[in-house]
């Protein structure tokens, strides 16, 4: 299981430990993505092992570092499903353990965890939502109900067939239209998940601003890709 994290030293302690009672979850690697808090030295008392980011590098390049260290702690014969999940999940996180079952039994090469409505403080609008979901549609012919959500399973051969993710709040978007787009089954699962309240003050609104930022290039990006002519074959002149 691999956990991003930045500066979440109140809750990533009782995740961790959610996480490690889920069956058959026996490593939990924690990315610390430039914290300034006690995120690390909570995360390895709880009993994480911790990949560290001297500075900031965003939710892509954790996910990618997470990744990495699982690997190099893996069999290389028989590598283990990639399960991410958010750090502010806390107890709640013990539930994310039925995303791994569909990946496990070979019925699906990523999982997406639907959630429960959350609870809000005057959050956002769903702008962010609404431009994922109809460029998802757009690039794959398939409408997720929660094209945001960041709690999924993957297999090891999915995981590295979507490398390099899409930077920043991005990398759901990308994920889903890359897997899609080449053949990997996608599912959503219902997991009872529960995330930190994200209010309406300016902390809030500039995240959310973030979110459409990475979201919008993520699809734009992937719209060139497929507007972009195929190369010619080795040996052969375009004309």
């Amino acid at each position: 299981m691999v956990i991003p994290a930045k500066d979440e030293a109140e809750r990533i302690a009782t995740t961790v430990r959610a996480a490690l009672a889920i069956e058959g979850v026996g490593l939990v690697v924690v990315v610390d993505d430039g914290s300034t808090d006690a995120t690390a030295e909570r995360a390895v008392a709880a009993g994480a092992q911790v990949a560290k980011h001297e500075r900031n590098r965003g939710k892509a390049a954790a996910m990618e570092t997470g990744a990495a260290r699982v690997a190099e702690l893996d069999d290389a014969d028989l590598p283990r499903a990639l399960l991410f999940i958010d750090a502010d999940l806390g107890q709640s996180a013990s539930a994310a353990g039925m995303l791994a079952e569909p990946v496990l039994a070979g019925e699906a090469d990523m999982t997406i965890a639907l959630i429960p409505p959350q609870a809000t403080a005057g959050g956002g609008s769903g702008r962010v939502v609404r431009l994922a979901r109809r460029g998802i549609k757009r690039a794959t012919g398939w409408t997720a109900t929660q094209p945001l959500s960041g709690t999924r399973c993957l297999s090891r051969a999915a995981f590295d067939a979507a490398v390099p993710l899409a930077p920043g709040w991005g990398v759901e978007t990308g994920l889903t239209i890359d897997l899609i787009t080449a053949g990997y089954r996608v599912i959503e699962v219902p997991c009872e998940l529960h995330h930190r309240v994200t209010g309406s003050d300016f902390g809030g609104q500039l995240h959310r601003a973030e979110q459409y930022r990475d979201v919008w290039r993520a699809l734009l990006s992937r719209r060139i890709r497929r507007l972009r002519p195929a190369a010619p074959a080795p040996g052969r002149s375009r004309r």
